[in-house]
């Protein structure tokens, strides 16, 4: 199995825990630092590309509103004004490190056999020539997601990492890894480091809801690593607090919880 620190085309996502505080407001001093540090790693050689929840919890924040809207338009009303405020923080902070990132929004059917090579078209060029794509779903128009509450961005960020045929996929959440029981209830409670197949044991330490501003939960999270294995992408489940954390990982020191195909 390769090193971490071999790995040159990566996908990170980055959920709406990492980006905001719990009042749903930007958390510039974590962005600030995540950003910084994909600017490191992409001038160290790496390709990023960063998968970025968090428009709709922006969104709320922009518009002075404490709860998630439960009304399928709210959510839309939210996401739009929230994905302005989204990319221009990363179009403000990456420029600070001379690096261009683009907007790519996506929705399912645009992932579609017969029209997702459009995008895979669009990624190659954009990372040939330096740029980070920033991709979201197109919660704006894309209501079936909102509505069924299944935190696809994780999903979202496995079918990226497919498209943009990466070496390996970063998920950066609000806990460490996988566990061997639920540590939020048991204070015994074990990191898993490395995980290889996805049995029916895996799945089953896996369930329930993330925070209250995003939709995603450990569930979703192994869905995202079953359609990266199905196509031999290794994938890297870490706490997002610290994004200096990064660097230990491309470091080769462990960090997180490694769920590795070649195991």
């Amino acid at each position: 199995m390769r090193k971490i620190s071999e790995r040159k085309r990566v996908v990170v996502k980055v959920g709406t825990s990492t980006l905001t505080h719990r009042t749903g407001r930007l958390n510039i001093r974590r962005v600030e630092n995540l950003v910084k540090t994909l600017a490191d790693l992409q001038n160290a050689g790496h390709e990023i590309v960063l998968v970025s929840s968090g428009a709709i919890a922006l969104g709320m924040g922009k518009l002075g509103m404490t709860k998630r809207p439960s009304d399928t338009p709210g959510k839309q009303a939210c996401a739009a004004v929230g994905q302005c405020e989204l990319m221009y923080m990363y179009d403000k902070f990456f420029a600070e490190y001379s690096i261009v990132v683009a907007q790519v929004l996506l929705t399912k059917y645009v992932l579609l056999e017969d029209r997702r090579q459009h995008v895979v078209n669009s990624m190659e060029r954009l990372l040939s020539q330096g740029v980070i794509p920033i991709v979201n779903e197109n919660d704006t128009v894309a209501i079936d997601e909102l509505e069924l509450e299944v935190g696809e961005n994780d999903s979202l960020a496995a079918n990226v990492a497919t498209i943009a045929n990466a070496d390996l996929l970063v998920i950066m959440s609000d806990i460490d890894g996988l566990y061997d029981k639920d540590p939020h209830v048991h204070e015994n409670a074990n990191l898993i480091p490395e995980v290889g197949e996805i049995t029916d044991d895996i799945r089953s330490l896996a369930g329930g809801a993330g925070s209250a501003l995003g939709t995603g939960g450990m569930a979703t999270k192994i869905k995202a690593v079953e359609i990266a294995h199905a196509v031999d992408i290794d994938v890297v489940l870490m706490n997002g607090k610290n994004p200096h954390k990064l660097y230990d990982l491309f470091e080769d020191k462990p960090v997180g919880t490694l769920f590795a195909k070649t195991l």
